[in-house]
């Protein structure tokens, strides 16, 4: 999968909830850094978006990919279920192979 494509799969899966899908776009070494905690492992980090993440109803308004070779950096917002605003983000993925191996999410 292309970097631009694996990015936009991640947002689409969260989304909707479609773990499955979200598992097979991430590498099993994935891993996030992210302000309150890191997720290690690609287990890990679907459980706890599955089961733990605090709000599930949520839509990533994904305003720009920028893709470098195997880095891609996606900028956009959060919207809860009446499409308010919740908080702005930048993810930075690095990919291996095709998947999603590391992301690092800035927010504000």
């Amino acid at each position: 999968m292309d970097p631009e494509a694996a990015v936009r799969t991640y947002y689409d899966a969260l989304d909707a909830g479609a773990y499955d899908d979200l598992e097979a776009a991430l590498a099993p070494e994935f891993v996030q850094y992210r302000p309150d905690r890191a997720l290690v492992g690609r287990e890990a980090f679907v459980r706890f978006m599955r089961e733990d993440r605090p709000n599930r109803e949520t839509k990533h308004d994904v305003r720009d990919v920028l893709v470098d070779g195997e880095r891609a950096v996606a900028r956009g917002v959060l919207l809860d279920s009446g499409g308010g605003e919740l908080f702005a983000f930048a993810d930075v993925f690095d990919l291996e192979d095709g998947r999603l191996a590391r992301l690092e999410t800035y927010t504000r």
